[in-house]
């Protein structure tokens, strides 16, 4: 890289460090949980999609109790008496052809679909999210290939979907 060029960057990077007009306003707002809300049961998340992937509903489950334990102050119980109650189920998990090149498949999108149900006891409140998530992979993967390769993205990127819609104000 050009000396001129990195010093360029190095003078603008700082002007946006240093100017509080320059600075960036876009980003997610802290975990929002109202401060009366101390327990949370997070229920098994079914899968109730037309082809069912074993694994994915305990893994989901499982992440995203971690997560919510890791990341809020609330207490993850299995008692009746919770605050709030999260459940959910798997709508769809369905693949299909997404690109095609010389009349061959040359790319398949793996569709994952989740309903989650917030219930507010506090509040008396239940709140639904639909999340829907795709996930790109090679013409000449099989499904079961694809689920092996894609398997951690697709719990991760659909732990954080649903942790966002849970508890983030963006």
């Amino acid at each position: 890289m050009p000396k001129s060029l990195t010093i360029y960057i190095l003078v603008c990077g700082a002007a946006l460090l240093v100017h509080p007009a320059c600075t960036f306003k876009y980003g997610f707002k802290d975990v929002s949980i109202p401060p009366e809300v101390k327990t949370v049961r997070v229920n098994f998340i079914e899968n109730k999609a037309q082809y069912i992937n074993p694994q994915l509903s305990p893994r989901l489950t499982d992440r995203l109790r971690q997560k919510i334990v890791g990341q809020t102050r609330l207490t993850q119980t299995n008692h009746e008496n919770v605050d709030w109650e999260v459940s959910g189920f798997i709508t769809d998990y369905s693949f299909s052809t997404s690109a095609i090149s010389n009349q061959q498949v040359a790319n398949n999108r793996l569709t994952v679909s989740v309903r989650i149900i917030l219930n507010d006891r506090l509040k008396n409140d239940v709140k639904e999210y639909d999340i829907m998530r795709t996930f790109e992979f090679k013409g000449n993967l099989s499904l079961h290939q694809a689920e092996n390769s894609l398997s951690d993205e697709i719990i991760r990127t659909l732990t954080d979907e649903i942790f966002n819609r849970l508890f983030s104000n963006w």
